[in-house]
């Protein structure tokens, strides 16, 4: 069985302008290479943000013409999308959102259950863990400030997911927790983590500015960085092999603890 292939498109997110990122996404989705399975984007990848009424004019519906893009997308490249947005829900709230969405268009949804800072002056918590069969094999859904909270890594660990697939919008100055958490979630639950994070600057009126830590990478189940970017606008791509993962799990058998 070949190994599957991620794709981490790490992107300058154009803030509360979709209909921008959604051709931003296109246009990445294009330039890759034929064989890959996985892509990510970032967080909010689809909206943007900024913590005031704004953000709502921003919001996408799960059932939106926005989505139904993504979708084609999904479908004309033969490939599983994640990518982050702002969601207009149809309980009246706003949520941190992300979307997997199938190449034959099943989609699936995690709301943020950890929001960051100003994050909850505008949008409501999510409730649920979500896990999704990926061709990475079952993987966890994360959202940034998500990988802080060692129960989130732990109630995964119990599910035995193969991968965790993290989306972020990390700001800059803490890159540095950014990449070690990402190298802790993957050896605390011996599995593949694949972290896509957003580069560049929030620059609006009005609202703090910005700059983005990037620095998506692959994490080996043994929370080895496998491969990684630094700030750049560029697309990480590598190989998921079978093989390793089922190695670790032999050398590190802590899911074989009451986990």
């Amino acid at each position: 069985m070949p190994a599957p292939t991620v794709a981490a498109c790490q992107t300058d997110v154009a803030d509360l302008d979709p209909a921008a990122n959604l051709a931003t996404v296109g246009e990445r989705l294009a330039a890759l290479e034929d064989g890959v399975d996985l892509a990510l984007f970032p967080e909010y990848g689809l909206t943007g943000f900024v913590a005031d009424e704004r953000v709502y004019d921003a919001a996408l519906t799960r059932d939106g013409t926005e989505l139904d893009r993504l979708a084609a997308y999904a479908s004309d490249h033969d490939l599983a999308l994640l990518a982050g947005f702002v969601e207009d829900a149809a309980d009246g709230q706003y949520y941190n959102t992300v979307a997997y969405v199938t190449p034959d268009g099943d989609r699936t949804f995690y709301r943020k259950r950890h929001l960051w800072a100003a994050e909850s002056e505008v949008l409501a918590t999510g409730d649920d863990a979500v896990t999704v069969d990926t061709p990475v094999g079952e993987a966890g859904l994360v959202t940034c400030y998500d990988l802080n909270f060692v129960e989130v890594s732990a109630a995964f660990a119990r599910e035995h997911v193969d991968a965790l697939l993290v989306v972020g919008a990390w700001p800059g100055t803490y890159s540095e927790n950014w990449r070690l958490l990402l190298r802790a979630r993957a050896l605390d639950g011996v599995r593949w983590v694949v972290g896509c994070g957003r580069t560049g600057r929030r620059d609006l009126p009005d609202a703090p500015t910005v700059d983005y830590a990037g620095r998506s990478a692959v994490v080996r189940p043994d929370g080895a960085v496998g491969r990684a970017l630094n700030r750049d606008e560029r697309t990480l791509v590598a190989d998921l092999d079978p093989e390793i993962l089922t190695e670790q799990r032999e050398f590190i058998p802590v899911l074989g603890e009451d986990s």
